[in-house]
């Protein structure tokens, strides 16, 4: 059974940072694509960022470049995304995926977290 587990979001200023974490279980991690993606209230959930699990160059949203790192340890099963200079825009509930193969839409991730909340105050 596959089960992601996100964490490390909160409350924080514009400017400040908060690194979210999404450990997985149940998966063949060298097999699968693993991705960030938010939701606003009364906006559809959007891609933020991915990465292939084996490697290769993450993908980022125009709006987070420069501002979010994603990465994997593959040791301890955890993606992370790392976000630094955080603007009020970017609150949401912010959501792992998870898909077989390339990194794609948000309608071909297969698997979802239960989603932690970021809300940066101005």
């Amino acid at each position: 059974q596959v089960q992601l587990v996100e964490s490390g979001g909160g409350l924080v200023q514009a400017g400040g940072s908060l690194r979210l974490s999404c450990t997985a279980s149940g998966l063949t991690f060298s097999n699968y694509a693993m991705g960030w993606f938010r939701q606003a209230p009364g906006k559809e959930r959007e891609f933020v960022a991915a990465i292939r699990w084996s490697g290769g160059n993450p993908y980022y949203v125009d709006s987070v470049k420069g501002r979010f790192t994603i990465s994997r340890d593959s040791v301890g099963n955890t993606m992370y995304l790392q976000m630094n200079d955080l603007k009020p825009e970017d609150t949401a509930i912010y959501y792992c995926a998870a898909k077989i193969g390339r990194v794609g839409t948000v309608s071909e991730y297969d698997y979802w977290g239960q989603g932690t909340q970021v809300t940066v105050s101005s």
